[in-house]
């Protein structure tokens, strides 16, 4: 026999202060009893003053032995003692059961999944009743069902509950997490139990396997392929022509061949094929084609890889394609020709034409006002050139004649890229912006093109490019397009947009950009973590979902729909135990005594209150036949 909570010396420690308690309340004098009786003529021992002094002997003995015979059951219950030796204590168990993307595939009439459990529901019955075992749900992160529990009924309905994830195994972090839960507990630390298939993500590990581990092997066929990322973006040279990119991977030992179907279905229309290829992949290795198809508006393009095989989930992939944005641009000038060119560099800009004198103040899209003032400001951004001083948006402060360009502020984004200063402005106005105004231009006298980043955003400028000595440089076109830029960024944002899996994303950007240029983002909104190396970008999901990537003037969309794959098949280490064990019947101990000792220790309290507690029935009162004098009784104490 042994204590599991306490040592033999701890609990005699404790019985002994709790017994000594017990004898010096019992010996300290009690309080007086109060009597009521009829008078205290024969009582005259009441009126003196009473002695308090420490008892000699004991009047109750069996009082004092119930007291203290239940403080040492509840003490020993709390001690928890138990049969046998103790080698043969109850155990914890972590069962890792994998819950991958993979244990979706088919087992026989089944799924890898549904074996996986069948084998663990083993290992629990197999197991002795006092052991407990945490159920710990494994993908690409470790995630408990349940504590450390000994219910058996509690450990089967949280097993039936897992289903497989989006995210392939990450055995290393499932068994590290394992070893740390049992070091925190304070008993025996049983068997690290994994089980499945042994299928994860990246190169198998260089850890130490732990040497409790155990592992329940689900057999699987890998002879599987599927697709692994769907790629797509616009032509730069043919904005209306998309190129998709398409990669599979052949997970078996046996080279196979597979078509790639691509189909489109438009916002307004029926689907159609668009492009259908054969692929020839190898033996576990990966796989990459290419498709080009038309498109000028969006719609949704989806992925087919046939023959199927025991997994279908990453046999489909669809992705949505937005429409071309585009920007209207509404130009009011007498002189239309002077930029007809600038603005139709681009197919992204729709330039309308018009004259002042048919001004509308709510048109969309951009006003550009060439050297007039309209009746109301426009309610949407707009350029003015060379505005007259009376109306002008921001002051004009002077006028100048015949001067040299000066410089131009690079750190704003219109004037980008913008170095020329060697030509001369035959007239300009200075303007005199405003603190939150910023000055991108300048001459010698101030600042000739200035920007309000306010809503909606005005920029001016103190001459006509087109009818200055700028009108020969490159930096005239370049300046329109870093304002078409500046004020409407999404139109010159280049988009990419991809289909792949769930878990770690890593992407490599075009150029380095700092981290404050960089925001990643999920499907509702919410800020994604990510870590930034160079021009490697990482982050992380773990579930089906949809990401954006925004950097500088790059945009990447990501469909996370497919399923995270393995990589590799783990094998376990020579040591490790495999299988379902056989427990002897000696490890099997009877039911713990605590509870039916503690019931013991307070009944023998309870039973020692009523036979000599205080709320006993008290004497019979004292009463006479005499006529009654003053008060119905005295009250006398003894």
């Amino acid at each position: 026999m042994y204590l599991v909570n306490l040592t033999l010396l701890e609990w005699v420690g404790m019985l002994g202060a709790a017994s000594a308690l017990v004898v010096a309340l019992y010996l300290f004098g009690r309080p007086r009893r109060h009597q009521v009786v009829s008078t205290l003529r024969f009582w005259v021992a009441a009126e003196q003053p009473a002695t308090a002094g420490r008892r000699r002997r004991l009047q109750q003995p069996w009082s004092l032995v119930l007291q203290l015979a239940g403080v040492a059951l509840l003490l020993l219950a709390i001690a928890q003692p138990r049969l046998g030796e103790p080698g043969q204590a109850g155990r914890d168990h972590v069962l890792l059961l994998d819950a991958s993307a993979w244990m979706a595939a088919a087992s026989g009439q089944t799924t890898l999944m549904e074996a996986a459990r069948q084998r663990a529901l083993a290992y629990l019955r197999a197991l002795p009743a006092r052991d407990r075992v945490m159920l710990v749900r494994v993908d690409a992160l470790a995630t408990p069902a349940t504590r450390f529990e000994s219910d058996r009924q509690k450990l089967e309905a949280a097993l039936r509950a897992p289903v497989p994830g989006a995210t392939a195994l990450n055995l290393d972090q499932a068994l590290a997490f394992a070893r740390r839960v049992q070091m925190q507990k304070g008993r025996r630390a049983g068997e690290i139990v994994y089980c499945g298939p042994g299928r994860i993500a990246g190169d198998p590990g260089t850890a130490p396997a732990p040497a409790n581990l155990r592992v329940l092997r689900v057999a699987d066929s890998a002879e599987h392929c599927g697709l692994r990322k769907v790629g797509a973006r616009r032509s730069a040279p043919a904005p209306d022509t998309w190129e998709v990119y398409v990669a599979a991977r052949n997970y078996g030992a046996v080279p196979r061949s597979a078509t790639v179907t691509l189909g489109f279905r438009p916002a307004n229309g029926p689907r159609s094929i668009v492009g259908s290829r054969r692929m020839a992949l190898d033996a576990v290795a990966d796989a990459e084609t290419s498709f080009t198809f038309r498109a000028s508006g969006g719609g949704v393009l989806d992925v087919g890889l046939t023959p199927h095989d025991v997994f279908r989930d990453d046999g489909h992939a669809e992705l949505a394609l937005p429409p071309q944005p585009t920007l209207t641009v509404t130009v009011y000038s007498e002189d239309p020709e002077l930029l007809r060119p600038v603005l139709s560099a681009t197919p992204r800009v729709t330039a309308i034409f018009r004259k002042p004198a048919e001004y509308r103040r709510g048109d969309a899209g951009l006003a550009i006002l060439d050297r007039f003032i309209p009746p109301a400001r426009p309610a949407a951004d707009s350029i003015w050139i060379d505005p007259p001083a009376h109306g002008s948006p921001i002051p004009v402060r002077t006028e100048v004649t015949a001067v040299p360009f000066a410089a131009w502020d690079a750190t704003h984004p219109v004037a980008a890229g913008l170095r020329a200063t060697d030509f001369k402005l035959e007239r300009a106005s200075v303007f005199a912006p405003a603190p939150s105004d910023i000055a991108i231009g300048f001459v010698a006298a101030g600042p000739v093109i200035v920007a309000r980043p306010s809503r909606p955003k005005i920029v001016v400028l103190g001459f006509p490019p087109a009818l200055s000595g700028m009108r020969y440089e490159l930096a005239t076109p370049l300046l329109f397009a870093n304002l078409l830029r500046w004020v409407s960024p999404e139109i010159f944002r280049r988009s990419e947009m991809v289909v792949g899996s769930a878990g770690t994303i890593q992407l490599l950007l075009d150029e380095r950009v700092g981290a404050e240029e960089v925001k990643v983002t999920g499907g509702s909104g919410r800020p994604l973590p990510f870590t930034l190396d160079g021009r490697a970008l990482h982050f992380f999901t773990d579930t089906p979902d949809t990401a954006r990537v925004v950097a500088r003037d790059r945009e990447y969309l990501y469909s996370l729909s497919l399923p995270e794959l393995w990589d590799a098949k783990w094998t376990p280490p020579e040591n490790a135990r495999r299988g379902v064990p056989r427990f002897t019947a000696l490890t099997e101990a009877p039911g713990d005594p605590w509870p039916w000792l503690a019931m013991a220790g307070g009944a023998l309290l309870v039973a020692e209150w009523i036979l000599f507690g205080r709320f006993r029935r008290p004497a019979a009162r004292i009463e006479t036949a005499a006529p009654r004098v003053g008060s119905a009784g005295t009250e006398a104490r003894r």
